[in-house]
This record gives C-alpha cells, structure tokens and sequence, in this order.
C-alpha cells in the first residue's frame, strides 16, 4: 500500500473492525494507525480496491472530478476530439484510478462494465457523474455488467440502459466505419484495444493475401483491405461474428470481391492452407483466465503459431496476440518461440506490440498489462 498498490489482499488485513459487506465502502490503515486508502470490500484474495489514495467521501463530486480527468487523458493524447475516431477507451480500471470499472465510449454511448460489487452497487451515480464530467458529448449510458460481476455475488445483474437511449451503432476508427453491438457482442461489442494495431498492418497489407483468425467483427479485416491487400479471409467459429463482419465490409467497401468470411473452428480451418497466405493474424480470446489454466494457455498458443508458421509463405509477416492477464510477455514469447522450432522456419520479431494509450498501465500496478503482441517475419 505504501507503494500505491490498488489492491489489498485478504492474507494482508489483520483486523477488520464492524460489520462489513461486499461491496462497501472501506478506509484501510497500517497497522501503526496510518490512513493508507479508501476503497470497496469484496469476498475474494484481492479483499479491497483502493480507488483512493487520500481520505474523502466518494460523493457525485468525486466521481464526476475522476471521470473528467479520464477524458482529459484521451484529449491529451489525441483521441477525444478526432474527426476520424469516435471510439476509444473512456476508463481503464487501475489504469485510471477505478478499479473494477471499464467505460467504452461508442459515439455519444458509453457501454459501462463493473467488476466489482462496490462499483455495480452505484452504477446509476456514476452514469450521472459521467453525464456532469461529458455533458453533450454523452447521449447514453448502457450497463453491460451481467457477465462480468464476481460470480459468487448474491446479486441477480440485468444489462440495460442507465441512461438515456442510443440513437446510432455506428461508430468511426481512423475513417473506417463499424456496426458494433453493446447489448449482445463480446466484451463491450468491439475489441478497442486493437486500433492502432490494426493501423500498423495496415501499412503491411499491400498486395498480399491475408488471413484474419478470431476475427470477430473484422476490424483486422478492414485495416488489410484499407491497405490494398490482395485478398482477405475471415474466420470466427461464431456465425454471428461473421454476420457482422461481412455487415461491415460491406459498410466500408460495398461490392467488393476480395473478402470472403468462414464460419469454422481456428485449427480446422488452418490444417491445410500451404502458401496461400503471406500474412496471418492470430488474435485469439483469452486462452487463459485463471493462473491454474497458465499452462494449458501456453501449449495452445504454441499449437498455434506453430500452425501459422507451417502453413504461411516464406516471406510472410505473422501479426500474434495474447489478451490473458495472467500470460506475461516472457510466457508468450517462449511459446510463440516454441511454435517456430516446431515449424522449423526461421523467425524474425519486427514489432513488439501493446495495449494503447486509452488503456494505461498505471506504474504501481503492473498487473493493468494484458495485451501482449509480435509482428514476426517468416522466411
């Protein structure tokens, strides 16, 4: 705590004075007696999330100074204002100070996800404070958070609309345009964290023949088109993903021949495409969640790039991605390693990738690092 740690662990408390339920609000001391934070109690070996560093009332006040300093951080590193990107991270939990609280701002909507009881239990305060903090550049505020509260929580969540109504899903990144669904998608109905990744292939996509993998509403897809690649596939194992890529390509590019989109599972679908593609993308779902799953992650991983690296051109370019916490960048470097020996083709690391800057790391909380990528050439 003395290092600002957001997170006090259950085995660190030695006393806990009155009665005390999850998601309350708690003030935690040293025990020589020194104020260290404030925070919400919850059942679990992270026992509090600190979301303040000094002693205060977590009043509408409070709430709505946080979320205006958010916004300020995407005005600052030139998202808020684009003409080009109205979709970007609002909050990012530890990263800006609210542990247990995701805001995704989807032109004028902001999809909200708790993941902490204390945040659930004042969800309509702070869909307020954030309509005080934006103003008119906020029409809507929806709670995505069925799936994503502490599953032991006695609690029984509905998504739904705190405030206001959405009146568009369209929303815009670095000029191409998407149909994204909050209420039915994954995570928050669109992988953000992804843009400027998917800017960077762009720059790597003409004329070549891409295969995006896991490609979800296809925003990989789109950026390889935007850069004159030759062809581009897209698979996803959900029919629904594909619905909404091919929604979207022809969104973007209306009548255009060189997209074709495939309902089928990753390792099907890859058993045997030799040399037809000289650029893949691996963006998966987390393989693991838990550290008890670690192990397991890693050997998927492995079987993976280890496919992509038989199977692709000489001369390719591979774009491979973790999105699992609990995966740190050595563990996926290893296996991704391990798959090239297996392939038994030389591999060069070009880039090494990250989460962007609406998704920031704070400095005392390491753990706010998920997003782990490489660009590997493939002779």
């Amino acid at each position: 705590m003395l290092r600002f740690h957001p997170w006090v662990f259950s085995g660190a408390i030695k006393k806990i004075k009155g009665k005390v339920e999850e998601g309350d609000v708690v003030r935690v001391f040293s025990s020589e007696g020194d104020f260290l934070g404030i925070g919400h109690y919850q059942i679990g070996s992270i026992a509090v999330r600190i979301f303040s560093f000094e002693d205060m009332v977590p009043n509408a006040d409070f709430w709505t100074k946080k979320f205006k300093a958010a916004w300020q951080v995407r005005v600052d590193v030139g998202l808020a204002d684009r003409t080009d990107t109205n979709v970007f991270r609002l909050a990012h939990g530890e990263g800006d100070g609210l542990p247990g609280l995701i805001i995704d701002f989807y032109n004028g909507t902001a999809v909200m996800q708790m993941h902490s009881i204390g945040m659930y239990r004042i969800r309509e305060e702070l869909a307020t404070a954030l309509k005080a903090a934006l103003g008119n550049r906020l029409q809507a505020v929806y709670d995505k958070s069925e799936k994503t509260l502490p599953f032991k929580a006695q609690i029984e969540p509905e998504d739904g609309y705190l405030l206001g109504k959405s009146t568009t899903n369209q929303v815009t990144e670095y000029g191409n345009h998407f149909n994204v669904d909050w209420e039915e998608g994954q995570k928050t109905g669109f992988f953000i964290d992804q843009r400027e990744n998917r800017r960077l292939l762009k720059d790597y996509s003409k004329g070549r023949s891409v295969l995006n993998m896991f490609c979800y509403t296809g925003g990989f897809s789109f950026a390889a088109m935007a850069g004159d690649a030759k062809l581009v596939h897209s698979v996803d194992v959900s029919s629904k993903a594909i619905d909404l890529t091919n929604e979207n390509v022809a969104l973007n590019f209306p009548g255009n021949e060189r997209h074709q989109a495939f309902v089928s599972d990753a390792f099907d679908f890859m058993r045997d495409i030799k040399d037809k593609y000289d650029l893949i993308v691996l963006d998966p779902p987390a393989f693991a969640k838990h550290r008890k799953t670690l192990s397991q992650a890693l050997q998927g991983y492995k079987r993976l790039n280890a496919k992509a690296f038989q199977q692709i051109r000489p001369g390719g370019i591979v774009f491979t991605f973790s999105c699992s916490q609990v995966v740190s960048k050595e563990h996926f470097r290893n296996a991704v390693f391990s798959g090239a020996a297996i392939a038994k083709r030389k591999v060069r690391i070009l880039h090494q990738l990250s989460q962007p800057a609406d998704h920031p790391i704070d400095i005392y909380h390491p753990e706010g690092e998920y997003l782990k990528g490489l660009v590997l050439y493939v002779e």
